[in-house]
């Protein structure tokens, strides 16, 4: 994964010239059943967007279809989000 927070990756696509900006945030957390969770968020850049939840009973199956997501949206554009400068 290649965000500094394990299970937990943040993308972003800018494009001012076709006025795209969007984010693209994956995470896995457990559930209180012990299965895991795949937590998809994404939208526009500023705005809440939508969220997705996939429920895996190993986590093994979670790991790999986060990484399986994330390899997906990095072929269509999606780099790491810069971290907010101080």
């Amino acid at each position: 994964m290649s965000s500094k927070e394990p299970g937990r990756v943040h993308l972003r696509r800018v494009d001012p010239t076709q006025n795209m900006r969007r984010f693209y945030v994956l995470a896995i957390q457990p559930t209180l059943f012990g299965g895991v969770s795949v937590i998809r968020s994404w939208g526009r850049i500023g705005t809440n967007g939508q969220s997705m939840v996939q429920t895996f009973d190993q986590s093994e199956e979670a790991d790999s279809a986060l990484v399986r997501l994330e390899l997906s949206k990095r072929r269509r554009g999606y780099r790491d989000a810069q971290p907010p400068e101080a």
